[in-house]
């Protein structure tokens, strides 16, 4: 068995996406079409026929209004962890904000799924130079690891000076921080998963997991449940870059899943985390 590297879902529905959170007002997110309980059944079968174990990032959003789905990833023996409670960016908010988001997140999925929460993903990969206190706030919640991290220059998101290893971001406490792994394709940098993944050619992500693997390094890849949903709604009032981003290649990305899934050793993130810890032990 080679690397098990770390196989991560951020459940979140189509209108929530930072692609469109200047077109669709958080007000009217309960009167539109949900469909990220069907599309996360989806990633789930996916993940049964290929005989793999992950990590489901959620928002408290959708576990509030989707208990049973929580549940149903617990009890396949899924992680549950931590997306925040309704998407928004970490550099958006105070301290004292965050600390209540999280706080409101983690009560909700751990009451639908029965189980502890103690992984975290910031929304759009949002902790970044400008939130200097985000890793103490999780570690003085009692988180045991992050992934919030991409280590690259984007428009969107992005930390490029940080780390590209697991790492300990406070001197004091035993929090870990995976960065997401990451990609190179024509000279530039791009994340190991989601939009990159889909649009990209297969073998630009196996490369970067193969890379990863041969170093000792478990990679860490994420994707979206709407991401295999090519019959959503469409949102023609938002920007043409954000549609391009958001809607290309979706008929494609179910199969593109079942290649790399069949193709790399997967595992949970709070497993790949463990790793990690007991290697700054």
């Amino acid at each position: 068995m080679g690397v098990r590297n770390g196989l991560s879902v951020d459940v979140e529905d189509w209108f929530q996406v930072g692609a469109f959170e200047t077109t669709i007002a958080r007000s009217d997110w309960d009167g539109l079409e949900r469909r990220v309980e069907a599309n996360t059944d989806r990633v789930l079968a996916l993940f049964e026929e290929a005989g793999a174990k992950g990590t489901f990032f959620t928002l408290g959003w959708v576990a509030e209004r989707h208990p049973r789905l929580i549940r149903r990833i617990a009890e396949a023996g899924h992680e549950v962890a931590s997306h925040g409670w309704d998407h928004a960016r970490v550099f958006t908010m105070t301290p004292e904000q965050f600390r209540t988001d999280l706080a409101r997140a983690r009560t909700v999925l751990e009451d639908a799924g029965g189980v502890a929460v103690t992984g975290y993903r910031a929304p759009s990969f949002s902790i970044d130079r400008r939130t200097p206190w985000a890793h103490a706030e999780l570690a003085e919640a009692g988180y045991r690891y992050s992934s919030s991290i991409a280590p690259i220059a984007h428009d969107h998101y992005g930390w490029p000076d940080a780390p590209r290893a697991p790492f300990r971001p406070l001197p004091d406490a035993g929090l870990i921080e995976l960065p997401i792994t990451i990609a190179r394709v024509l000279g530039r940098e791009v994340t190991a998963g989601g939009g990159f993944f889909r649009l990209l050619p297969q073998g630009v992500t196996d490369r970067a997991i193969r890379t990863a693997n041969a170093e000792g390094k478990a990679a860490m890849f994420y994707f979206h449940p709407w991401e295999i949903d090519p019959g959503q709604p469409r949102v023609h009032a938002a920007p043409l870059k954000s549609r391009l981003r958001h809607y290309a290649r979706l008929g494609a990305m179910a199969g593109k899943l079942r290649t790399l899934l069949a193709a790399h050793e997967w595992g949970r993130v709070d497993k790949v985390a463990e790793r990690a810890a007991e290697r700054f032990a």
